[in-house]
């Protein structure tokens, strides 16, 4: 019997779940995140294996989620200076890059930007030829300090030859160690936000780096030898050389896996999902078993995008979330303990009253810890609970997709903090190894290809593009590690484009495969 490994890093805890070859969850735990996250990868692994007695010899895949990317960005730590270069001149110039970045963001990643000439219209027509001489004075300019380039052209996913043939030149001006972000692999049809992701791509240059290595050297000093995938946004795996290459694809992975171990956990292929953490509460919409993609731009750091997210609500409310006292009243949060809950909540013999205190002094965790919460009134507890139910019910009711009542599925370790009859739900699901979904979700190991592109039905019907679009996503999918009979379209999405002649749409294909294990 062969096993896979499925980690995932959240702002508390990290969790690990093995899972066998029939994806059958064999064992699942929680270990404190730390400081370095590495360590915290390293010890929620040691605890899985030492507990399930699983050989580590029949490991052959390990897949890892995390919010390094995110932390980053949010932090405004660690990121990469990026020299980048818009193709756009003389049609967008009106505009400078970095027009509407928060002030210390854009100081923590510009290095230099410039636009040059070139461009293509919307149908792949050509603006403006390329002048060399611009990208070369940019890189003699740059040349001392730069890592990473972010290059974006004007409707650069229709016809990216302008893109890559800037990044020829960059490559002969400076030399292969440079990293290279092309757009027209980012992100969607909008020029700001497309250069947005593409620049915040080439910031995490070096934490994707530190992604794949740190989970391959916590694998190595365990003595693991498995083949390594890490969660993207969508709810499927790339390799990791993908991940070096588009970290950015890794945000919002967290509440992404947990909604993939929730339908893998309870069977429900169309609900709501709700992880309670001790963070945050993340509540999510399962369709046809894949987290609902947002419709809207992503915000990442305060930076416009249009990258593929996950439609997530995140709610400052979790197991470590601080109850602080006004008079006689409460707020609840929205800061937290986070992963020092084991040191600083009343129930591990801290002073801090936090959510997981009240739900304790209710009974509904942590039983034997009553002596620590003689403090704490069992009324005050139950207007605590009650408020925080109240808060994740209007929550709920705002993710619906439809009226009447909805089916919810409940994962993540805080989840005892939630009522079971909750108004505007039709039955709650808690499945067995539900406080580690997000490790489960992480393991399942389903890759995907895409298709997202402008489409003219002029020469071609719907139907033929439609086909022709279908076929090439399958093939993504098969190219990108899945077993091409399991690879099937889960999502369809046609938009008109009105603004645009000749009857154009831009169509949106994604399709799935089962990961090969061979």
């Amino acid at each position: 019997m062969n096993y896979r490994l499925g980690v995932d890093v959240g702002g508390t805890n990290t969790d690990a779940a093995i899972l066998d070859e029939n994806l059958k969850v064999i064992y699942t735990v929680k270990s404190a995140t730390t400081l370095d996250v590495e360590g915290g990868i390293f010890n929620a692994i040691s605890k899985v294996l030492k507990e399930s007695h699983v050989d580590k010899g029949a490991i052959t895949h390990a897949m890892l989620g995390t919010t390094k990317s995110t932390n980053a960005i949010v932090e405004r730590k660690d990121l990469d200076k990026v020299a980048y270069i818009r193709i756009a001149k003389p049609a967008s110039v009106g505009v400078p890059p970095y027009m509407e970045w928060p002030a210390d963001l854009k100081a923590a990643v510009n290095l230099d930007n410039v636009i040059i000439s070139g461009g293509y219209e919307f149908d792949g027509r050509l603006i403006a030829d390329l002048d060399r001489s611009e990208v070369d004075a940019f890189c003699a300019k740059i040349k001392a300090d730069v890592k990473t380039v972010a290059i974006a052209g004007t409707f650069a996913p229709v016809n990216d030859s302008q893109e890559t043939q800037v990044a020829e030149w960059v490559r002969e001006d400076l030399g292969n160690d440079v990293a290279i972000t092309l757009s027209s692999q980012i992100g969607g049809v909008g020029m700001l936000e497309r250069e947005n992701a593409s620049i915040l791509n080439a910031a995490l240059t070096t934490i994707g780096e530190s992604i794949v290595s740190g989970f391959d050297n916590a694998l190595q000093a365990l003595g693991i030898s498995a083949n390594t995938y890490f969660s993207q946004n969508d709810g499927t795996l790339r390799g990791g050389a993908f991940t070096q290459k588009y970290p950015i694809f890794t945000i919002g992975c967290g509440p992404t896996n947990s909604i993939r171990g929730a339908y893998h956990l309870s069977g429900v292929k169309d609900a709501l999902v709700l992880d309670v953490g001790g963070t945050t509460s993340d509540i999510g919409v399962l369709v046809n078993s894949f987290p609902r993609q947002s419709a809207i731009s992503a915000t990442v750091g305060g930076v416009e995008t249009n990258f593929r997210m996950p439609d997530i609500m995140s709610i400052g409310i979790g197991g470590g979330t601080i109850i602080h006292h006004k008079g006689d009243g409460f707020t609840v949060g929205p800061d937290s303990v986070g992963y020092e809950i084991v040191d600083k909540a009343k129930v591990f013999g801290g002073d801090i009253e936090t959510a997981t205190d009240d739900a304790a002094k209710l009974g509904r965790s942590f039983p034997d810890s009553q002596a620590r919460l003689a403090d704490i009134d069992e009324a005050w507890a139950q207007k605590v609970i009650s408020q925080i139910n109240a808060t994740i019910t209007e929550s709920l009711d705002q993710m619906k997709t439809k009226k009447g009542d909805v089916p919810l599925i409940l994962t993540g370790g805080g989840s005892f903090l939630i009522d079971g009859d909750i108004k505007g739900i039709s039955q709650v699901y808690l499945p067995d190894h539900y406080d580690a979904a997000n490790a489960v979700g992480a393991a399942l190991g389903q890759v995907s290809g895409e298709v997202n592109r402008i489409y003219s039905f002029e020469q071609k019907s719907k139907e033929e593009v439609l086909e022709d679009a279908k076929a090439e996503a399958v093939g993504n999918a098969v190219e990108a590690g899945a077993i091409a009979q399991s690879a099937e379209v889960i999502d369809i999405d046609v938009t008109p484009l009105a603004y645009l002649p000749g009857n154009s749409a831009q169509v949106k294909v994604k399709a799935v495969g089962s990961l090969n294990l061979v």
